[in-house]
């Protein structure tokens, strides 16, 4: 889609500036599962929200929600709990097609700067969590990486060093981020 598809058009057959968004924008659902309202293109409610993150030892807010992150198809999400000593990243990319999916999580594996060795992991396609930290930072960090048809999913769970996210968490919260996304993306499946 050109940009002049995106530029509104008054009566006159003049055009405008399209208006600009809000840097930060918020959104409340209150389920994993896509809104169906969502515009074409729109990937931002592929995205868990800070209920789905909530349990019973965390109360998680959205910090930040904006779709296409670094320009590419896709949405990002920032949570932080409510004592502000974790947090979690979600981002799901968009790709033409599984095998390019495939290819992204590959390369993401292998470029990561956090400590520790890939393992597999029973979620989504090629799971992948590594456990470790980032001594620049201080912290503990422990990365899911998944793909699902043509998305691939990284979810990044940082805390205090030696406060390490637990493998049932990660686990759980990985899994309702690939089942939004088989909601969310049915016409696409198969398509690699």
């Amino acid at each position: 889609m050109g940009a002049s598809a995106c530029t509104p058009v008054e009566q006159d057959g003049a055009t405008t500036t399209p208006p600009t968004l809000p840097a930060f924008t918020t959104t409340t659902p209150s389920s994993a599962t896509p809104s169906p309202a969502a515009a074409p293109g729109d990937y931002s409610d592929l995205l868990l929200t800070a209920a789905d993150l909530t349990n019973a030892d965390d109360t998680f807010v959205e910090r930040n929600r904006k779709g296409a992150p670094d320009g590419h198809p896709g949405a990002t999400a920032f949570f932080v709990n409510e004592p502000d000593t974790r947090a979690i990243s979600n981002t799901v990319l968009i790709y033409p097609d599984e095998t390019t999916a495939t290819a992204a999580l590959q390369q993401a594996t292998s470029t990561t700067k956090v400590t520790g060795e890939p393992q597999l992991v029973g979620v989504g396609q090629d799971g992948i969590v590594i456990r470790g930290s980032r001594p620049d930072e201080g912290k503990a960090v422990t990365l899911l990486l998944f793909t699902e048809g043509p998305a691939l999913v990284r979810l990044e769970f940082q805390s205090a060093d030696g406060d390490v996210t637990t493998d049932e968490f990660v686990t759980a919260i990985g899994k309702m981020q690939q089942i939004a996304l088989r909601v969310g993306l049915p016409t696409q499946r198969g398509t690699g």
